[in-house]
């Protein structure tokens, strides 16, 4: 991304510094800073919906394929649920503890059922309650 040659604006030296520290934060860090902008500022990150046309009844009948492993609740067994999730992701135990106490959290996204449904069971062995989406 970063090698890419697009048309952008020349940068002032603050923005730069701040590209580079955004550059070197964790999702984490960065879905708080999102979350902070959006408060301090008034905005939001997400894009504008347009209302859809009534969907086909094709659409309806093709199954997904592509999943998102949501982690709703962590459960008594927090400890056990962070390990999961470190395995999964591998995020560093920080990371993980921060993901877990901050439920709901989508842990991992655009995956096979096959593999959705694996990381569910495992979730679930420690007694997380997760949904795929």
């Amino acid at each position: 991304m970063a090698d890419e040659k697009k048309d952008l604006p020349k940068l002032t030296d603050n923005a730069k510094k701040v590209i580079d520290m955004v550059e070197k934060m964790t999702v984490l860090e960065l879905a708080d800073l999102v979350k902070v902008m959006e408060d301090k500022f008034g905005v939001s990150s997400a894009a504008p919906v347009a209302m859809a046309a009534a969907p086909v009844a094709q659409e309806e009948e093709e199954e997904k394929t592509s999943f998102d492993v949501v982690l709703k609740e962590a459960g008594s067994n927090k400890i056990g649920v962070i390990k999961v999730v470190r395995e999964i992701t591998e995020l560093g135990l920080k990371e993980a503890k921060d993901l877990v106490e901050a439920t709901p959290q989508k842990v991992k996204e655009g995956i096979k059922k096959e593999e959705a449904e694996e990381i569910k069971g495992k979730f679930e062995e420690a007694g997380a309650k997760v949904e795929l989406e």
